[in-house]
């Protein structure tokens, strides 16, 4: 499996970046991009990283995702809490095996 730049949405904690093992992850407020609105995080995004993970379910409708050239991932838990995202990790792991780069993929509790 090839290695992924992978950019966490701010709304993510942090520390599942270091659950995401093989990959290079980091965090929109460690690019200083927090509070960018979401078309700008993803044009910028779309320059640096290969995927973006958010649990911004709203994301696909407000933005047109096949004109950006990056994978977009939408975790769906009860919250955004580390608790409830860890067990997720398989199957981002799994996702990543086949990225889809024209639409979002939603990754389920």
């Amino acid at each position: 499996m090839p290695t992924f730049r992978i950019l966490l949405d701010e709304c993510i904690d942090r520390r599942l970046a270091r659950e995401i093992s093989g990959h290079e992850v980091k965090t929109a407020p460690e690019m200083d991009w927090a509070g960018l609105d979401n078309g700008e995080l993803l044009a910028r995004a779309e320059k640096e990283f290969d995927v973006f993970i958010t649990v911004d379910r709203n994301l696909t409708f407000q933005q047109n995702l096949p004109k950006f050239d990056i994978a977009v991932l939408v975790l769906r838990t009860r919250t955004n809490r580390l608790k409830d995202l860890i067990p997720l990790v398989p199957k981002i792991i799994d996702t990543l095996n086949n990225p889809q780069w024209d639409k979002a993929v939603f990754i389920d509790s």
